[in-house]
Formats: C-alpha cells, structure tokens, sequence
C-alpha cells in the first residue's frame, strides 16, 4: 500500500445559508482559526481549522444540517462538556468527553446454557475471526463470553489494538496462536491450555494461528470497544512483566508448567493462573478436573459471574426450577447467584474451564434431598 501522502488533508463540509455568522461562531465560540475565504466581493467559502479537523463551510441554501462532534480532555470556555450548540448555518456541534468512563451495566445475572451441537451460529468477526456466543443474554450486558476459531490458519490480518475493557481472558483450547504483547517481550506461541490476561488497554495483536485454532474469550463489559493504534510497533524495546495496567498485570499461564492442587468443592482438583492474583482479586480463572471420592452437593454462590466451559468430556450441570443439562465439549453454563446447582456424573476426562467473578465469593453447601 502506498504511504499516506502528508500533503493530502481531509476537509468536513458543512453547508448552510449564514457564511459570516458561521465564521464568527467557529472562530469565537469553538477557538478554530480562518485558512481562507472566497470570493472577495460576496463570500461563499470559508475554510477553517481546529482541533486537529479542516472544515469548509459553505453558504448553500437550507440544506439538512450537519453534526460535528468535537471529543474534549476539557471543556471549551463557556461550555460544558454533554453540551449541544447550534451553529448559526444550522450545524450541530456535540461536545462529548475525549475519553469517557468506562461504562459496566448493573446486569441480570441469570441461568444460561451454551451447547456446541445446539446450532448456535457462527459469525464472522474481527480479523476474519469466527465467533459463537456462549452468553446469548450477556447477563444484561455485564459479560460476554465467546468461542473463537480460526480453522484455516496461517498469518491473522490483525493490527495492534487495544480494548477499553473491566476484564479479559483469552484461553487457548485447541492448536496455537502466536501473539505479542506491549511492555511483555518478543512475540510467543500460546499453546492448548494457556490462556493470558489482557489487562485495560494493553496493546497487542494476534500474528498467527495453527489449523484449527479455537479460544474463549470472555470479557466484562459486554460492549466494549476496540482501538486501532496506528504508529504504535510491537514488541516494544523494554519489557516490564509487571507493569500495571489499570490496576492489573499482565499474565501468561502456561499449562505445561502448572500444578495442580485442591479445589473449593471435594472430589476434584483445579490448577490456578494466577489470575487472581494479577487481577487484586476482581476474577479467578482455573481449570478443574475430576480428583478421587467426591459426594454430590447442592452448591449456591454469592458471585456476579460463576462460568463454566467444558474444555474435555462431559458432565451433568443440576439446577432448581431447570430441567438437568448434559454438557459436553464445547459446552457451557452461567449460574447466577443464590441459584442451587450441582454438578453430576464427571467422566474421567473432564476438565472444565471456571471462570469467576469477583476472585473470593461465598459458597454454601447443602446435602443432595
């Protein structure tokens, strides 16, 4: 592709049918500055700039007026920043913040059940990713949780991005994914079993992918957006693991590495990534498997997300008021909060994929009736 022509600059046209109060307007109340007007004698163009944005105003009539939207890190003087003007050629000007807060819904948690064999659809998103949501409801827009594939492989047509994000797990659970990462070094491979934190706005890209990649992701907000960063390269020349990232750290667990130890509930073992840790204890992410003499429980929890995906085998999820669910590979289930549940017949195989929210949450335990 050729390079961007820095000569060549971008103009916004605004058309109405009062040039000089216009110009006035822009000039006085927004702080642009005049380039240029034409001609002498009975102006009908007037070119102006500010705030990184060229604009032409012309004197046409009584077309259907613009919008300009000017993104500010401070108000401008007289102005609030939420406020709506009127410029006198009709032109709305909306004064919005550069960076607004982050944006978490309160949420409806509830009981939602993925299957892999349902015939969820599959869509194409991002970078040629294909997506299948695991969370339809996204528990009122607090969570989304997806499962991503890439079955071709090869290089990913990916650019270095970031996510203004509360929370984001990446969990390889099939073939590899090449990857890089700001302040984490040269780039890595992320095998079956990895998975990595990506903490708020840390810049990063996916390079490449083996035949038949397939991750979950699950983030909290449900709708949150992706920034391009041009000009920005990866890998960066220092690299700092420990790096706070809008209070989080950056963490690659590597599977291979693990131990494994006891988990909340008798009868299985988890091993830990040490999320929750990186995360001062916003989330905890382990996967869990079937470990000696186990006695079902009724279980309930106080957490604002209890999430499980099942990475191998299958395994019966029991909920009061639900009919049982068999889950199997590619499954999944959300269980909201004071819900009594229980997980039945294990195979040998299982492992499972618990991701929680925040990292330490009540349980009861009550005897099977």
């Amino acid at each position: 592709m050729r390079s961007a022509d820095p000569t060549v600059r971008a103009q916004v046209v605004l058309p109405g049918p009062d040039l000089d109060d216009t110009v006035a307007f822009f000039a006085d109340r927004l702080g642009f500055r005049l380039l240029s007007i034409w001609p002498a004698d009975d102006p009908q163009r007037a070119v102006m700039d500010g705030h990184g944005l060229c604009i032409e105003l012309q004197r046409d009539g009584d077309p259907p007026p613009g919008v300009l939207r000017l993104l500010c890190r401070e108000p401008l003087p007289g102005t609030s920043i939420g406020d709506v003007l009127t410029a006198p050629n009709g032109t709305r000007i909306e004064l919005r913040a550069a960076e607004p807060e982050l944006s978490v819904p309160d949420g409806e948690p509830s009981f939602s059940v993925s299957r892999a064999d349902d015939g969820g659809e599959w869509v194409v998103g991002r970078a040629g990713m294909r997506y299948r949501d695991l969370l339809p409801d996204r528990q009122g827009g607090r969570f989304i949780a997806s499962h991503i594939a890439i079955p071709d492989g090869g290089p990913v047509p990916d650019y270095v991005h970031y996510h203004r994000i509360r929370f984001q797990l990446i969990y390889c659970h099939r073939g590899w994914v090449r990857v890089v990462y700001e302040d984490q070094g040269e780039p890595f491979v992320v095998q079956a079993g990895d998975c990595v934190l990506q903490p708020p706005e840390i810049r990063h890209r996916v390079l490449e992918a083996s035949p038949g990649l397939e991750v979950v992701e699950l983030s909290c907000p449900a709708e949150h957006v992706t920034m391009v960063e041009h000009g920005f390269d990866l890998p960066t020349p220092v690299q700092r693991p420990e790096r706070d990232f809008g209070g989080q750290r950056f963490v690659r667990h590597q599977a291979a590495a693990a131990a494994w130890g006891p988990w909340r509930h008798g009868g299985y073992e988890a091993r830990d990534t040490g999320i929750a840790a990186a995360t001062e204890g916003l989330a905890s992410v382990m996967v869990v498997r079937p470990a000696g003499a186990r006695s079902p429980v009724t279980v309930r929890h106080d957490a604002e997300l209890w999430f499980l995906f099942v990475l191998e085998g299958a395994v019966t999820i029991v909920a009061h008021g639900h009919a049982p669910e068999r889950l199997a590979v590619g499954g999944s289930v959300a269980v909201p909060d004071g819900l009594a549940h229980r997980l039945e017949d294990p195979s040998p195989d299982l492992e499972l994929l618990e991701v929680a929210l925040p990292a330490a949450f009540t349980t009861v335990e009550e005897p099977v009736r």
